[in-house]
């Protein structure tokens, strides 16, 4: 058994390498590839994508999953050796649903896509990036339909990216947290309202990068592996634990997208880089879910980025930066304004308060898609009636409103969700983190997150795709997922400023 084990670790590393190569390819495209050279690049990746998919859901790799079930019945239940044959069975089960031909299309309808949607989004033409997402959706469909039956259209397109999760579990949560959060939303808006027009200046686009790169290097952003570029919409890649890289994007009028975003694509950065490099090119050797990866994201940007600790140790260092822009403004007027709550367009510059209300507008859009009640041309139309029933505005344009996200062009539907999940994760994480190491706040105002990576490390990162989310979430925290520490910890900040 131990030569059949050997046998299909080597042939999951033949399709890992194939997979890093499409990966390669596309962060190529998102960064530096020339503006038509998309149809090329679409065989390329659908070339790869087949040639993967084909390799994993062999008959050969089928018998060898087969023949090893009753290996690992004899290992330890937490064994690497058990855990990879699960979680390699639970993939190979659903991926041999899917015809070769439907990756191979689907590869290559997302490379097109994206970069229509580039230039739809510059050119603010919802019809040029049409087809394609027509074509995204009916592809998804198609995809939904290899996973008869199930108990939602939805369902397969969530598991992709959260596995185990229902549409049912996360509408509920969602139900009780929107009433939670509009609640808080009212009560905020009783209150006198905080400024933050000094973000609205000038900004050496250099500089904001400087100061991001300064601040993410503390975090323990490892730069020998990895690296960072400028993109449309700023993302975290990997090909490997050796080789992680992200994105920025830096607005030369606004210093929050520049300085936050960074910190967030870290956060997805520092999960890769800490994953067990044993498990290279492995089926665990990958994050356990999006829900997961957000978590990590949002607890950098937010929890650490947006925190009063964090800025009595970073907040002089931004005034040398910006001496004329900020040496006026006294650090909590700038706390303050860097978590303003007020509802806005865009999704990745919205605050804590409301930032959960753009995830279920987007769930609520895409589950109609799904079901067909919603056409994708009538999709801007739709799009600026939720925003005005979730948010209260209404996009001045399609750029700012149904043409913003990147995620639908790659064909991400069911995405959305995980980033809402990872709010409530994140928080359910750093409850814990306070009380394991108590001296969390004063670790942060002196600028030193060692412990805190380490504990990230160790609880998580480490174990990479080893044990699903819910088991993950309730292994650290004792509880699955749950809104209860969100809102707790949204009461208590946004209490304190705006004095609730």
């Amino acid at each position: 058994m131990e030569e059949k084990f050997n046998l299909l670790k080597e042939i999951l590393a033949e399709v890992a390498d194939l997979q890093f190569a499409a990966a390669v390819l596309e962060w190529d495209q998102k960064t530096y590839m020339p503006p038509k050279g998309d149809q090329d690049r679409g065989y390329q990746m659908a070339t790869l994508h087949r040639l993967a998919h084909a390799r994993f859901t062999s008959d050969e790799v089928g018998r060898l999953i087969e023949d090893l079930q009753s290996y690992a019945a004899q290992q330890p239940l937490d064994s690497d050796e058990a855990r990879l044959i699960r979680v390699t069975t639970r993939e190979y089960m659903k991926n041999v649903k899917v015809p070769s031909d439907w990756v191979s299309n689907y590869s290559q309808a997302s490379a097109l896509a994206y970069s229509a949607w580039t230039e739809a989004r510059a050119n603010n033409s919802f019809p040029r990036f049409l087809p394609h997402l027509e074509r995204i959706v009916d592809l998804r469909r198609a995809y939904a339909g290899f996973f008869v039956p199930y108990d939602h259209i939805y369902d397969p397109l969530l598991d992709d990216y959260e596995p185990g999760m229902k549409t049912k579990d996360v509408m509920d949560i969602f139900s009780a947290l929107r009433l939670q959060q509009v609640a808080l939303l009212k009560n905020i808006a009783t209150r006198p309202q905080v400024s933050n027009s000094f973000l609205y200046q000038a900004f050496d686009e250099q500089k904001q990068w400087d100061f991001g790169v300064e601040v993410i290097t503390r975090f323990g952003y490892d730069w020998q592996r990895g690296r960072q570029d400028f993109s449309p919409h700023p993302f975290t890649t990997h090909f490997g634990p050796d080789d992680v890289r992200i994105t920025a994007r830096i607005l030369p009028d606004f210093l929050s997208p520049g300085i936050f975003g960074t910190m967030h694509e870290s956060g997805h950065a520092l999960y890769e880089q800490g994953i067990n490099p044993a498990q290279r090119r492995s089926p665990l050797g990958a994050a356990t879910s999006l829900g997961i990866h957000e978590s990590q994201s949002r607890l950098w940007e937010n929890l650490v980025g947006r925190s009063l600790p964090f800025w009595k140790h970073f907040y002089p260092r931004l005034q040398q930066t910006f001496p004329s822009q900020l040496a006026n403004v006294d650090l909590m007027t700038f706390y303050k304004g860097i978590n303003k709550v007020q509802p806005s367009l865009i999704r990745v510059e919205a605050d804590e308060a409301t930032y959960n209300l753009h995830i279920m507008l987007r769930m609520d859009l895409e589950i109609a898609l799904m079901e067909g009640s919603l056409q994708v041309k009538d999709l801007p139309d739709a799009w600026n009636t939720h925003m005005q029933e979730y948010l209260g505005l209404t996009p001045k344009d399609d750029s700012n409103g149904v043409l913003q996200d990147v995620h639908w062009s790659g064909g991400s539907i069911g995405y959305f969700t995980t980033y809402a999940l990872g709010n409530l994760i994140s928080v359910q994480f750093w409850e814990c983190i306070q009380k394991e190491i108590p001296d969390i706040t004063q670790q942060i105002e002196q600028g030193d997150f060692t412990k805190l990576l380490g504990w990230l490390r160790a609880k998580i990162h480490r174990h990479g795709a080893k044990y699903e989310p819910q088991e993950l979430v309730e292994h650290v925290t004792g509880s699955k997922i749950t809104p209860a520490p969100y809102m707790r910890y949204l009461e208590h900040k946004f209490g304190e400023i705006y004095e609730l």
